[in-house]
């Protein structure tokens, strides 16, 4: 059985050297929500879920939060447009 070749190309253009490397430099580059006032705020409520209503509970972040934190911004489209 011949061997896929995606799994050859992907042998033969391994970056784990370079990521290996921004790993070690300490580069702090994080992509998404992580960090920032937007985690803080998700943590505080699911803190306060966890406390007041159901210790198995997980908040995750909706579009509100994002608008709220500036990570997104509302949508000019629809019934809710001003």
């Amino acid at each position: 059985m011949a061997e896929n070749s995606r799994t050859t190309a992907a042998r033969d253009h391994d970056d784990s050297a370079i990521i290996d490397a921004a790993v070690a430099e300490g580069s702090g580059g994080t992509v998404g929500t992580a960090g920032g006032s937007l985690a803080q705020d998700i943590a505080t409520q699911d803190d306060l879920a966890r406390a007041v209503d159901d210790p198995e509970v997980h908040t995750r972040a909706t579009k509100s939060d994002d608008i709220a934190n500036n990570q997104a911004r509302a949508s000019d489209r629809g019934p809710n447009r001003q």
